[in-house]
């Protein structure tokens, strides 16, 4: 892990690509419909190594060591885990969006799979996509391998909740690839 110049860059105007997006027909009443709270990006990002594409992902430096913890933990019990997607601006999950109604999605579609911008788990720097070999990235496939097993009974013991599982309050689509650092959880144990 290092702590780099070359962190991505932050939303500048986050209220701007918000308002972007409610522009693109995410629904202004989105976050308390959802039960989601609007999310603030890091002060500081670390680098936490690549992902399975070898581009570099960001983390918060709380989450950053937490995820090194549960990484080296699960490797010396023969689990490996690989990230998918860590830390992600407003600006890049407003980019995601307009990617996918150019590609003729519908709102409701959309939100279903992704979170709008300003209301993502990976701007606050603490959430994850993982997934680990043998298995495609950001499918629910996960949920039968080993990595998925293990995350179940160790994460909470390093920090880490599973944000999205089947029919969760927020109506978003299971995603049991998705994990987040939630720092009281490690506090209080």
């Amino acid at each position: 892990m290092s702590d780099s110049s070359a962190a991505p860059a932050l939303s500048p105007d986050a209220r701007a690509s918000i308002e972007a997006a409610f522009a693109l027909g995410v629904p202004r009443d989105y976050g308390r419909t959802r039960r989601l709270a609007r999310v603030r990006e890091p002060r500081r990002l670390m680098c936490i190594g690549r992902d399975v594409q070898g581009r570099e992902q960001w983390l918060a430096p709380r989450a950053a060591s937490a995820w090194q913890r549960l990484r080296d933990a699960a490797a010396s019990d023969g689990v490996e885990l690989q990230i998918v997607s860590a830390f992600r601006s407003v600006d890049y999950q407003l980019g995601i969006l307009r990617r996918k109604v150019d590609r003729g999605l519908n709102m409701d579609e959309i939100l279903r799979v992704s979170a709008a911008p300003g209301y993502s788990e990976h701007h606050s720097g603490r959430a994850l996509d993982i997934t680990t070999p043998g298995f495609a990235p950001v499918e629910a496939e996960f949920e039968r391998s080993d990595a998925f097993a293990w995350l179940q009974r160790r994460a909470a013991e390093f920090g880490f909740v599973l944000s999205y599982p089947r029919d969760n309050m927020h109506g978003i689509a299971y995603e049991p690839w998705h994990w987040c650092f939630t720092p009281r959880l490690r506090d209080a144990k």
